[in-house]
């Protein structure tokens, strides 16, 4: 059984007990957060807009991936994953010995992404169902947690903040991208995008610090988290105005 296969057949597991997960209790789904309006997550229906052939061109995501610094050999979550735009070039770029977990809260979303990897014959990727309070992330494991466009659509914040911080290794790393709020040429609905001050005011006081930014894409902020006692040290966040050198 090749490693796609292993992989397949956890995937199914999860999809079949997607049911029970789904009618589960969840916590109350919050409105707003930290004065922030929530938005609502992106439905499967729209997965294509996720491959369209213009997302290069307008968020310049091969620059967002060179950003991530990433190593081979290393434990990846794409959180939010959808149908895989990020989750194969993360495979790639970890290689064989790597592992990336693709979370997504809708099963629909899991499939699609195991069709494509199956298909560009990618085999190192564990989808997993989240829940919208549990990314259902292994302890002290995760090198680097990526967060593409999703965040501000969590329904509950606090409990993923949690429990990615829980998922992370000491030098572990966030990596947040969103909309540039801030930016009214950024061709996105206001409610699905974030200002730099808005994302301080939420990842700190949950845990962590920053440590890195990028703001050389066209349409997102780029920031990195670290765990607040991680010894990564912390720098001073910077308006989206100034660019990096």
């Amino acid at each position: 059984m090749t490693g796609w296969a292993i992989q397949s057949g956890i995937g199914i597991v999860l999809l079949l007990a997607s049911t029970s997960i789904v009618g589960a209790q969840q916590p109350p789904a919050l409105k707003t957060y930290h004065g922030r309006q929530i938005a609502q997550t992106m439905h499967y229906a729209g997965a294509p807009w996720l491959v369209r052939e213009s997302r290069q061109r307008e968020e310049d995501c091969r620059t967002l991936l060179r950003e991530l610094q990433l190593t081979l050999g290393s434990t990846v979550c794409d959180l939010g994953c959808g149908n895989g735009f990020y989750t194969l070039e993360l495979a790639k770029q970890v290689g064989p010995q790597g592992t990336v977990i693709a979370v997504d809260i809708q099963a629909e979303m899991l499939r699609l992404l195991q069709a494509r990897a199956a298909e560009q014959q990618v085999e190192n990727i564990r989808p997993v169902l989240g829940t919208v309070a549990d990314p259902k992330l292994p302890v002290a494991s995760v090198d680097l947690c990526l967060l593409v466009d999703v965040y501000h659509e969590f329904s509950h914040p606090g409990q993923m903040l949690q429990a990615i911080r829980t998922s992370l290794k000491p030098r572990g790393r966030v990596a947040l991208a969103e909309f540039r709020l801030e930016d009214p040429n950024v061709p996105i609905k206001p409610l699905h995008k974030m200002s730099k001050q808005q994302i301080m005011k939420e990842f700190p006081p949950a845990g962590f610090k920053l440590v890195g930014q990028f703001d050389g894409l066209p349409w997102q902020h780029l920031m990195f988290f670290a765990r607040d006692d991680s010894p990564l040290p912390a720098i001073e966040w910077r308006p989206p105005s100034q660019s990096d050198p």
